[in-house]
Order: C-alpha cells, then sequence, then structure tokens
C-alpha cells in the first residue's frame, strides 16, 4: 500500500471524525470512537503483539463449548467461501481470533496483515475492523477497504457477524476477510448474509448442546433465521431462551434457576385445574398408544375401567 494513499486515508479519517459526520454515519462514529475513546491515530502500525502458545492455549479452553459446536459450520462456510480468497476467522469476545479457516496460498498474506490466530483485533487495539467493531455494535457489520480506521489495514475486507451463547450474553465473532480488490457490492452482501446465518446456525447449536433433555420451541411470529428458541421442560416450563428469542418475547435473567410457564411466554391457554393436567397426561398416553385404550391403561398404571371413568365414559 502506498505511502501516499495511506496519507490520503489518514486525512479522510480525521476530516470526517472534525465534520460531525459520526452522528449519521455508523463507520465514522466508529473512526470517533477510535480517537476520542481509545485514543488511536490512523497512522498508527498495528502492534505485531501475539499471545504466547499458553495463552492462546488457554483462550481457546474458554472457548471450548463454542469450537466444539462451530467446527461443522465453519467447515461448511469455508468450503463455499474458499474460492475467493478470503479466510474465515473465529474470535473471542475480547477481538481475539482462536479458530481459522485460509488456503495456504493466501496465508503469507493474511499473517503479514496481522489477521492471524492470537492476534488482537478489538477496536481499542486496531480501530475500526470487522471482528472489532461488530464485538462493539453487537450487529453484523462490513468493514470495506478504506473504512477501516487504520491506514494500514485498508487493504483488507472484513465482514463479521456476532456469536451469542445459550445464555444469551456475546460470547465470539464470525469473520470472513479478504485482500482481493475486486470484491464487489453486491457479492459481500451475499457474503455477509451467509456469515450471519452461519453464526445463527452456531448459536442454535449452542443452545441444543446446552438442554439436550429439552423440547425446542420455535418462537411463533419471527423468521425461522432469526434463531428464536425456547427450551421446554416435561412441566411445560421455560428453562432457556436465545437471545433472539428473549429480546422478543422480553424475558431476562436465569431461567434455569427461575423458570417461567411456557403458556405465558407465548401467549396461549394452558391447563390450570389439576383434573384438566391429568386429561393432558391420559390424552398423550392414549395418543402415543394409537387409541389403544388397554395399552393406555397399562403406560398409566391403572385399570381399563378406571381410564373409562376418568374419561367420562361407561365402562
Amino acid at each position: 500500500m502506498g505511502s501516499r494513499q495511506q496519507q490520503k486515508h489518514q486525512d479522510t479519517v480525521i476530516t470526517a471524525i472534525t465534520s460531525g459526520r459520526a452522528a449519521v454515519s455508523p463507520v465514522v462514529a466508529s473512526w470517533a470512537r477510535s480517537a476520542q475513546m481509545h485514543g488511536l491515530e490512523p497512522g498508527l502500525r498495528p502492534r505485531a503483539e501475539r499471545l504466547t502458545a499458553q495463552e492462546l492455549a488457554e483462550a481457546r479452553e474458554r472457548m471450548e463449548p463454542v469450537l466444539v459446536a462451530a467446527r461443522p459450520t465453519l467447515d461448511r462456510l469455508f468450503g463455499v467461501m474458499s474460492g475467493f480468497g478470503g479466510c474465515l476467522m473465529l474470535a473471542n469476545r475480547d477481538g481475539i481470533p482462536v479458530e481459522r479457516r485460509g488456503n495456504a496460498g493466501d496465508d503469507r498474506d493474511f499473517a503479514d496483515a496481522g489477521l492471524w490466530i492470537g492476534t488482537q483485533w478489538s477496536e481499542a487495539a486496531v480501530g475500526t475492523n470487522g471482528i472489532g467493531t461488530c464485538l462493539a455494535e453487537e450487529r453484523p457489520v462490513v468493514i470495506h477497504r478504506d473504512q477501516h480506521f487504520l491506514a494500514a489495514n485498508i487493504g483488507l475486507s472484513c465482514l463479521s457477524a456476532p456469536i451469542y451463547g445459550a445464555e444469551g450474553s456475546l460470547v465470539g465473532v464470525l469473520d470472513v476477510s479478504t485482500a482481493r480488490t475486486d470484491l464487489a457490492e453486491a457479492y459481500a452482501a451475499l457474503v455477509v448474509h451467509s456469515v450471519t446465518e452461519a453464526a445463527r446456525k452456531i448459536e442454535a447449536d449452542l443452545f441444543h448442546a446446552r438442554y439436550p433433555a429439552a423440547r425446542m420451541v420455535l418462537v411463533p411470529g419471527l423468521d425461522r433465521g432469526v434463531g428464536a428458541l425456547l427450551a421446554v421442560d416435561a412441566d411445560e416450563l421455560v428453562i432457556g431462551a436465545t437471545r433472539a428469542a428473549r429480546h422478543h418475547l422480553g424475558l431476562s435473567g436465569d431461567l434455569a434457576k427461575n423458570p417461567v410457564p411456557a403458556a405465558d411466554v407465548l401467549g396461549v391457554s394452558a391447563h390450570e385445574r389439576p383434573e384438566d393436567g391429568e386429561r393432558a397426561v391420559i390424552a398423550r398416553a392414549i395418543a402415543r398408544n394409537r387409541g389403544n385404550l388397554s395399552a393406555a391403561a397399562r403406560a398409566l398404571g391403572i385399570s381399563r375401567a378406571t381410564l373409562h371413568r376418568k374419561l367420562g365414559r361407561p365402562g
């Protein structure tokens, strides 16, 4: 990257920050945070520091549940994205990539740019960038070349989406980056959509792993791709909810410790009298035995006559 182009970028960033455009431009708002909150300058050379092997091992250990859930999705996504010279990164909530997929022929370019496992990509460290800005704003972002804060990073295009854990907290970022200069805007929109969908898939897998014995309920009234799921136990109590479900339904706190009735959450009628609950148990037993009342009675541990009586039928 030529020094003249980098100097021009530095001037552009400083002018934009001082012009008051931060109120109307998310990119300029991030530039302003980089300069005013984090004390960075657009001409700063990125620090080449990386985590030690021990520090990286500890960071990966803390991310182990996410890594286990994410690996199949990372492999599938990279299989689709690898043809356009990009690398795929999974970063923790501190902005440090802990898992990577890339083509061997492109590795040197990304390593030279510092986009590698164990490096720091928070906004506080390197200013506006895909991973750091995604973490700061908790939304999918596209930071295309000269939208980066540091002039040293304007050769990259980064497309990132946040990943939320089973309790709804931010646990990491999924990022696809490329150094190609011909990344069309339409293609970038397609890539960020794919990255966002992959992030939602990872979230769903994390949620299923957290509540393996629960019944999964898709929150009605939302796009299926949003990933709004509830975990419901055998007593019809909500014991878990994804971030999208929490946001849509106004749920908060530790639902495993303080569950709430699914009927109340979803706004549907439920059995409130003991006899209604008993009839629901009987109805399920009959359905499981495909209408065979004798088999249903045996499954319930009662006589056929008792079952008929509870159903209000003559023996």
